[in-house]
């Protein structure tokens, strides 16, 4: 008798470790991923494999992980922010333009550049909340008007050599660990705590799982697709600002493409294109892979060109997985 309960509990435990197991692979299967890459880069590439390089991929994943974060949110609710990466580029340039040539104080500066990329935000959520204007649209006309005007303020030159104080951003550390990594995992533990503890989180992922069911439960969704298009704007002017601190110059090239990484980052770590499911902090899974796999591949001297079509055919392979998954689960 006791030894039927015995072998009946241990099968039990068994199975509850394997579904654990399980569950873990499949919501964190970039962090799995991760460590196989670092295995085959490490092989493959004597280089990979140092401190240096490593500090490299962090400071990397610091700027795209801040606006990969802003980006997540918005995929949460089913919708998405061409203008990201254009944001955080104008951003970055009227806060190296107010410090640079007009003699402000680093301080103010920066706080008037996160004004201006959570302002462009606002305008993104108004103008698909309250004007009725897709997503898709809105936000690519204001990737324009950010890139034009990042193109009117800086003259199309760098503007660089910036003040020392602001340099501690993109190019300090803590011991071992960049400044800049540790206010962007700051950020991740921070929304990832807002997007499951609190009832605006909460708020997020039903306007996701469903806007008409959202609303007719009692939900503002206009406003919170307002509030979430803002906070995806912030924060990439947050990330303009980190990567302007990095590099100590602020161009039209700064966040470039940043959008379409966010996006990838965002899939690859578990959050699903359809709105209302995956969990925040799985970005921050995608953002060190893809930065982690291009860094990898130029260790290995692909072409740039070619790692254009492996991005691409990433995103495909990412947006076919989360199909897959969907309709798996329905």
């Amino acid at each position: 008798m006791s030894v039927n309960i015995d072998s009946n509990h241990s099968g039990n435990m068994r199975n509850s470790m394997t579904k654990n197991i399980s569950k873990f692979t499949k919501e964190y299967a970039s962090l799995v991923a991760i460590f196989i890459m670092l295995i085959v880069f490490s092989l493959a590439s004597p280089y990979f494999f140092s401190a240096e390089n490593f500090s490299n991929i962090l400071l990397q994943t610091a700027t795209v992980g801040i606006v990969t974060i802003g980006q997540a949110l918005l995929i949460t609710t089913g919708q998405f922010d061409l203008s990201l990466g254009q944001n955080a580029c104008l951003s970055s340039i009227v806060a190296a333009y107010l410090m640079k040539i007009v003699g402000i104080n680093p301080i103010p500066a920066i706080i008037i550049a996160l004004a201006v990329g959570a302002l462009v935000g606002a305008a993104n959520g108004f103008l698909y909340a309250y004007c009725g204007i897709p997503a898709f649209m809105a936000t690519l006309g204001l990737m324009y008007v950010c890139k034009g005007f990042a193109k009117i303020i800086s003259n199309a030159t760098p503007i660089a050599n910036l003040p020392n104080s602001i340099g501690f951003l993109g190019r300090g550390y803590l011991g071992p660990i960049p400044i800049s990594v540790i206010i962007m995992v700051g950020l991740f533990i921070l929304f990832q705590f807002m997007s499951r503890k609190t009832r605006f989180g909460r708020n997020i992922y039903a306007v996701g799982g469903g806007t008409s069911a959202a609303y007719f439960s009692g939900i503002n969704t206009k406003r919170i697709y307002l509030y979430t298009f803002t906070i995806a704007g912030l924060l990439s002017a947050a990330g303009g600002i980190v990567l302007m601190s990095r590099l100590n110059s602020a161009s039209i090239t700064n966040g470039n493409q940043y959008e379409f990484d966010a996006v990838i980052a965002s899939v690859i770590g578990g959050i699903s294109l359809s709105g209302g499911k995956g969990k925040i902090i799985g970005a921050l899974f995608g953002s060190i892979f893809l930065v982690m796999f291009f860094n990898g591949m130029t260790m290995l001297n692909v072409d740039p060109f070619y790692q254009d079509v492996i991005k691409g055919f990433v995103l495909v392979v990412a947006i076919a997985v989360d199909i897959l998954r969907n309709r798996r689960k329905n």
